[in-house]
Parts: C-alpha cells; structure tokens; sequence
C-alpha cells in the first residue's frame, strides 16, 4: 500500500528493492526516520513487532492522530480551504506554538504538507486539490497502523531501547550535506556530529541494521569497516526531474549482514532487481515467492 503523504526524502522509488534486502529472520522491525514510512507501509505486515518513530514532532502527532482519531481528522479537513493566506497563517503559528488539540495540530500540519511546495513546508505551491481525495488513504493507513507502535525519540535512544538479537532496524537519516533540506517546522536539525553519533551506535548494536544514505566519499569512510556491506543504486532525481528531464541520484545502502541472504537461498529465480549492470536498478522477472510473502493482505 501507498503512504497518505508525501515527505521529503521519501523512499517511494526504492521501496520495492529496500525490502527485498531485508534479512530473512528478525522478530522486530523499528523504522528510525520514519518520514513518510513508504517501507513501512510497504512491507507485509507478517507478525513482527513493528515501531515507527521520527523526531519532529508535529509529523509523530499525525501519525497518531491518523492511528487513532482518522474521523476527526477527516473532518477537520473536509472544509479546508487552499489558499495563500490560510496557508502561511498555519505556517507561522505551527512555527511559533500549537493549537492544544492534537487532531487540529494534526489537520494543519497534513495541509501544509500537501499544500506546500514539494512537501517542503515553507512555501505555497499553488496547486489545486480536493483534500477528501486523501481521505481513502487515511482508512487504510489507520488500519495498517493499528498494531504499529509510534515513537518520537531521538535515534540513539530509540535504538538503545529496542535493540535485541532478533531486532532489525531500517534507518533513511537526513542525507549527508543536505541537512538543510529537512530543517523546516518541528525539526531540530541534523549535524555532522549526528553522522558520527547514528555510525557509533550502529556499529555496537546487537541486531541488524540496514541503512540508506546518499553516495558520497564520507559516508563510504564513515562504514568502511569489517563485516559492514555496502551497494550502489540509482534511481531518478524527482527534484532534478522538473528542469532535468531523466537525472539520476545515487543511493548507497550499507547492512551489518548480507543483503543478499534471500536471493542465495533461491538460486535459481531471479531477483526483484537485476543489480548485475552496474548495480543500476533494473526491473526483472519477479519471482511468485517473495512477490506471495510481500503483498498486502
């Protein structure tokens, strides 16, 4: 199933080949950055013990709000209304306070999300939208999170918590140098020492760990280490996309286990993603078992 919002640094694209590298044993799942949660929501619910968590805020009482009160939401967005001024007066009080409802701190935030320029927060994009359109979303995300725990901690308390043996932890941290991307409204920044911090409790975790990042000479150094896997893949640049008709952006995934165990179980099928031209994504025969384990019910 689709995500009901978009984000930036949303994991649409990749969803389908981060889950195929999932390892094939873990009893927990805990999505660090949740963002959008494209991998979560996504992924076969199967029986794991499932926990969504984000820093901002604002972003976490959606979810919430999404999980628990989906009527109230609805209506509080039925009548809203897409228009310039109604959007920055949202922007500027979410900026300085919230409204003490959480179902109407909810609803603002949700219409600055889909009413702003490429999910960015800040500035108006002028596009007309009928907000009930995204209502059968909401059902179905209410459902899908029914069983699903959501956090609001920072990464390294989080994964303290809920690191055990059988733990697996998927982790899409604001990418290197881009940090200024996500510094919008209940977020309170990602520095070059967070990289470092996110690399040192990474590296003394008990579970597994699968981790996107943008392709660059740091993070490479950051995870050169024995017993640390890493891969290449492109996909297309939806930003550059808009005055750069077929860009690519390369994304770098790095496991402490091998991304391939599901793939060398079942030698003879083909995987999701053929990966043997330079690691390109390239759409192949899918095999009928791990389409049958992935599917939504």
């Amino acid at each position: 199933m689709n995500s009901f919002m978009s984000w930036i640094g949303g994991k649409m694209a990749l969803r389908e080949l981060i889950v195929t590298l999932f390892p094939v044993e873990y009893e927990r799942y805990i999505e660090v950055f949740g963002g959008a949660g494209w991998v979560l929501f996504y992924k076969n619910p199967g029986k794991d013990f499932e926990v969504f968590n984000d820093f901002n805020e604002l972003l976490v009482n959606l979810y919430r709000c999404v999980k628990e009160y989906p009527e109230e939401l609805k209506s509080s967005l039925k009548y809203a209304l897409n228009s310039r001024s109604e959007f920055n007066r949202m922007k500027d009080t979410l900026t300085n306070t919230y409204p003490g409802d959480p179902v109407e701190r909810a609803a603002w935030f949700y219409q600055l999300i889909r009413y702003s320029y490429a999910s960015g927060l800040t500035s108006f994009g002028s596009q007309p939208h009928d907000m009930s359109s995204n209502f059968p979303l909401f059902d179905q995300a209410h459902s899908r999170l029914s069983k699903v725990v959501i956090e609001n901690k920072d990464f390294e308390k989080l994964i303290r918590q809920y690191d055990r043996p059988m733990s697996f932890f998927y982790l899409d941290p604001p990418y290197f140098e881009t940090e200024g991307y996500y510094m919008n409204i209940g977020e309170n920044g990602f520095t070059a020492a967070d990289h470092l911090r996110l690399r040192d409790i990474l590296m003394r975790i008990e579970g597994k760990f699968l981790l996107s990042y943008n392709d660059c000479a740091f993070i490479r150094e950051l995870y050169d280490t024995p017993g640390i896997q890493m891969e290449t893949h492109t996909r297309l640049n939806n930003i550059k996309q808009r005055y750069d008709n077929g860009a690519q952006f390369s994304e770098l995934l790095i496991a402490n286990y091998d991304m391939r165990e599901r793939s060398r179980r079942n030698p003879a099928q083909m995987s999701l993603f053929d990966i043997s031209s330079g690691n390109e994504l390239v759409l192949a025969e899918t095999p009928a078992p791990l389409i049958n384990y992935y599917q939504e019910e």
